[in-house]
């Protein structure tokens, strides 16, 4: 077996294509059916913006009836089918990209030509027999990291869901790392996907929690359809770009920590849209802002941190720096942290223990 590294533009693939000079061989699809439009219009997106895409491989075999050269695609296929199903325009960019609503057609010459010249990088088997192809690919997949819950999920779907949580990931990355929420490693194996899924299980259902069983519950209830995906989006963007420019003195305190942010996202979210769960449950009602003081929010938030960084478990922000210690993703330890944060923000805390240390 030999494998030899290629360069092809989509206009050669899809060119071979036509010819029948590539087949698509489905007995090598590790999944049924096409990628739904989020996924699709996802990846046309990527091309079009000049990022890439893993290699896809493809076994070369001679055709002795035809006494040609032939290539089956062996791995690779949803992304071919997609970039076909694209330029012969079966459907439009959807989502947040600046090409929603466009179809192959629609995009103007510049952006059809950067389209057809963009480069796929491929290997080429050659001198192989199926077995060994089989076991290339399950040699390979022996070396690779177990997935962990995030990436499970992420591999498991392939709806709605999966690819706004991809989306909102993209668009905080640089705020996770430049506030140092998560490392380059940890947003690689997905947790700022599964840190952005637990902030969708809070505005919905409140204080609770976290479970990979819930998360997987989120993301199978939505993967055919997730109406309130825009509504999400421009929440989070709004929450965050608030942390971003009014709360930037928290980067790189303990506030950051995923868990402690979790709680800070929480209690934003529920000061100024509000959270039904939140409301009925603790009877704290919205104020309708992320703060009535922001400095002085800022403020307390920072002496949280500092709290919670010192372990000071007998001061005056025990109850929040209980919250903080082992088990922070359970019910007691949220709800300690949240309450806590409502009330530095100005909402009105009833609960004696909050009420009245600030």
């Amino acid at each position: 077996m030999v494998i030899n590294g290629s360069n092809y533009s989509i206009g050669e693939i899809l060119e071979a294509l036509d010819r029948k000079d590539i087949i698509v061989n489905k007995n090598y699809q590790r999944s049924s059916g096409l990628w739904p439009d989020g996924p699709c219009s996802y990846f046309i997106d990527t091309i079009l913006e000049g990022f890439p895409f893993p290699k896809i491989y493809m076994y070369e075999y001679i055709n002795r009836t035809e006494r040609k050269t032939k290539k089956e695609l062996v791995d690779g296929q949803q992304r071919i089918t997609t970039i076909r199903r694209f330029y012969n325009n079966e459907f439009s960019i959807r989502g947040d990209s600046k090409y929603k609503g466009m179809k192959f057609e629609d995009l103007d010459d510049d952006l059809q030509e950067k389209f057809l010249s963009y480069t796929v990088s491929a290997d080429v088997i050659r001198n192989a027999t199926r077995s060994e192809i089989l076991q290339m690919f399950r040699r390979m997949n022996a070396y690779t990291l177990p997935l962990n819950n995030a990436e499970k999920r992420h591999s498991s779907f392939i709806g709605e869901f999966k690819w706004f949580i991809n989306e909102v990931s993209d668009s905080l990355n640089e705020f996770f790392t430049e506030f140092g929420v998560f490392t380059d490693r940890q947003i690689v194996r997905m947790g700022d996907a599964e840190f952005i899924s637990d902030c969708i299980i809070a505005m919905e259902k409140g204080i609770v929690s976290a479970s990979p069983s819930e998360l997987n519950k989120i993301y199978s209830y939505y993967d055919d359809k997730f109406d309130n995906r825009e509504k999400y989006f421009d929440i989070l963007n709004e929450v965050f770009g608030f942390i971003e420019s009014e709360l930037e003195p928290l980067r790189n305190t303990f506030m950051m920590k995923p868990y402690a942010l979790h709680s800070l996202v929480t209690a934003l979210i529920h000061a100024k849209f509000g959270i039904n769960s939140i409301t009925k449950k603790y009877n704290i009602t919205p104020i309708g802002t992320f703060t009535v003081s922001p400095f002085k929010s800022l403020e307390t938030l920072q002496e949280l941190a500092g709290a919670h960084e010192s372990k000071e478990i007998d001061g005056v922000y025990s109850k929040y720096v209980w919250g903080t210690e082992s088990s922070t993703n359970k019910i007691a330890r949220r709800e300690a942290r949240v309450l806590t944060i409502l009330a530095a923000l100005g909402c009105t805390v009833g609960n004696a223990e909050y009420d009245g240390i600030f």
